[in-house]
Parts: C-alpha cells; structure tokens; sequence
C-alpha cells in the first residue's frame, strides 16, 4: 500500500497530450483557453457618454450656466455629433458617443430644462461622466491568456473583439461507469435491496462543468459482463472513472479483469480514508486511462477532485493552485492514513477557515449537501490544532 503523495505522484506521471480545438463562442463556457486574445480596438472604442443628460464644453459655458441652448440630441448607436456654438450643449443619452467640441456630461437629475433651453443646478467637474477611448484597454494589447478558464465574464469580451469561435483545450473522451448488482435507474422505483445510481450521474454533472459530456455504463457484477463493458468502454473512450468493484469482495472483479485486458496496474490500494482501495492504470496501446474508486459516494466524489481534476489539468498543461484554510477545531489523524474530511467553510478576515461535517462515513451521500470541500490530513503523532495551516480542496 502507497501513501497518498506517492499515488498522486503516479497519477500526474501518466497525463493525456489533449491539444486543442476550435468551438463556437458559446459553446466554450467552462473550457480553458488555448489562444491569446488582443483588443481589436481601442476599450471602449470612442469616448463614450456614461450618465443621459447634456453634453457641453466645460469651458465655453461654465461661467454661464443659465439658459444654455440645446442644439441637437444624439442616442447611442448614433454616428458622431459636432457642437456648432461652445456655448451650447447636445443632449445625450447613455452609451452615445460624446459630441465634438464637448468635453462633459451632466446628468439631466442636475438640470431644469424649459423648452429649449437648459439651467445647470449642480457643480460641474471638468471631464465628467465620459469613459475616454482606450481608457480600458489599448488597441493590440492581450486582454485574455492561455490556459484561463472561461466564464460569461470572458464571453463578453470575446464577443466584443469579434470572436465568433475561440481555441480551447480539447476535453477527454470519458466514460463515468458504475458497478454493482443493487443499482437501478433514477426513475426506477427500487426494491428493498436496490438503490438508484448516484455515483455515475454525479461524476457526470462534475464533468460537465467542463464541458466535458462524458457518457455512462452499468455493470452488473457478473466477470463476463464486466469483461465485455469494459473492452468496448477502453476502445472507445480517452478515461474511465469506475466507482464500485475494487475492494475485497468475492464480485469485485475489476482488477482481475483489467489485467485479463492487457491495462497495466499503476497501483492497487492506497493509505488514505475513504478511498483505500483505489486502483489507477493505464492501457498503453489503446492509451486510455483509467481511475478506478471505490463505491462508497463519498470515497468517489473526493478522490475525483483529489486525484481525476489535478490529472485532467496536467493533461492540460495547467497548473493547478493549492489552496489552504484555518482549522476552527482540534483534529487528531494517526498513521498510517491519510484524511479527506469533508468541511464547511467560511471567510474571517481575510482568511478562510474550516469546521468538520457531520457525517455518517464515506456511504452518507447527503452529506457532501453540507459540506464546502474536503481537507487533506498528512497522518501524524501530534494532533493538528486550533488555527493551524492545512490544505483545503474547494468542491463549489
């Protein structure tokens, strides 16, 4: 049995080379960008008006505030205006482009306009209320990198750099497999002894969040049956999430089975809880990999983060930040296991701390409900304490 750094190791050492692909510009929400992006334009691309009200020239009308005649009105979506008298203003709606000849805007809330003509109620500052052209950003100059993770945010401004597809990393094929005689459909009412597949539709949601529609299988555990789902699952997929059928039991058949399908055992087992039984291989012809965990909801939904994400962004060739958090609460972890203990979170000045989930094992699904993510306990002799420093792996 390996420790968990060394399983994580093993894991990291054998990534998929995904390379990229080219997809429509809504289609690439929570996939990661494999291109730099450049401003196209100046940000935002004229000076533009920012508040509905009058344009004027601070200096032609300031001292004169009374009975300021209005000469034009210009909307967005407008081609430029000219000012013809300094001592006249245009009236303006948000989003317009600032008329030449102006250099301000006041906001009609500061005004009383009579008919044609405009009293100025408020001081007015030089320069105000106009977003200058390019004062966001320069035309030419890289606005998104390589390897960010896109959002509706990065959405936008592709949208307003005109692109219409963007290259993206390319996502593995995968299938989320589930094991077990007991499992039936979600839309099955099931008998005493049955319970509904969780562990396959759960990964599944997990994938998609990065855009990857992975597919789903269920084997019965029958050797036959296993044998034959999994050839054609190897042939056809880039990874095989498995949940079920690695422990001791006399119907976990899985490792006997991927070796008889010529996949090369990475390891079988390691020094952690939940996911002790954890098997990891690789088929090298086929080059499909295959993270197989055990069945409990729990064991498989941290092992995924803990072991598939950090394996998915090396394929990617991205680093994965760790992050860390406060203990509110004195924990003990004795050898030889390593903890993945499920905690809610909350942030006290600046700093992210953690209390334990109540929960009833690795089998008590509706506990990952309560909790934030899942920290990572080293086994040690000395308890970890109040306030200390310990790794934290963010499952929201």
């Amino acid at each position: 049995m390996i420790t968990f750094e060394e399983a994580l190791k093993m894991v990291l050492r054998h990534p998929l080379h995904l390379g990229n692909e080219a997809v429509p510009l809504l289609e690439s929400v929570g996939r990661f960008l494999d291109e730099p992006i450049f401003a196209d334009r100046d940000f935002p691309p004229f000076n533009r008006v920012t508040k509905d009200g009058i344009a004027i020239n601070f200096d032609g009308v300031i001292d004169s505030i009374q009975n300021i005649k209005i000469e034009n009105m210009a909307s967005a979506g407008m081609a430029q205006l000219s000012l013809r008298d300094d001592k006249n203003c245009i009236e303006v709606m948000t989003g317009a482009v600032l008329p030449k000849n102006t250099d301000t805007v006041i906001m009609y809330e500061h005004l009383t306009i009579d008919g044609e003509f405009v009293v100025i109620n408020e001081k007015v500052n030089k320069g105000q209320n106009v977003h200058y052209k390019g004062s966001d950003e320069s035309k030419g100059i890289q606005v998104l990198s390589v390897g960010i993770r896109i959002t509706p945010a990065e959405i936008g401004v592709m949208a307003s750099v005109g692109k219409p597809k963007v290259l993206v990393k390319k996502v593995p094929k995968v299938c989320s497999i589930a094991t077990g005689n007991e499992l039936v459909d979600i839309d099955v009412e099931p008998e005493p002894h049955q319970i509904r597949k969780s562990n396959s539709i759960t990964m599944l949601s997990a994938l998609s969040g990065f855009g990857i529609k992975g597919n789903s299988l269920h084997l019965v555990d029958d050797k036959v049956s296993i044998e034959k789902g999994l050839s054609q699952a190897l042939i056809e997929n880039d990874v095989l999430l498995l949940s079920g059928g690695v422990s001791k039991g006399k119907f976990d058949f899985i490792p006997e089975v991927m070796d008889s399908l010529g996949v090369e055992k990475i390891f079988h087992r390691v020094a952690q809880r939940p996911g002790k039984p954890f098997w990891f291989g690789i088929h090298k012809e086929l080059q499909t990999v295959i993270f197989s965990f055990p069945g409990n909801p729990v064991s498989t939904f941290a092992n995924y983060h803990l072991y598939f994400l950090p394996w998915l962004y090396t394929s990617w060739d991205i680093k994965m930040e760790k992050q860390y958090a406060k203990l509110k609460v004195n924990l003990d972890v004795n050898p030889p296991l390593t903890r993945f203990i499920q905690v809610k979170s909350q942030w006290n000045k600046n700093c992210l701390e953690v209390t334990p989930v109540v929960e009833n094992g690795s089998g008590d699904l509706t506990s990952l409900t309560r909790a934030d993510g899942f920290i990572c306990l080293e086994p040690r002799d000395e308890v970890y304490k109040i306030g200390e420093r310990v790794r934290f792996v963010n499952i929201r």
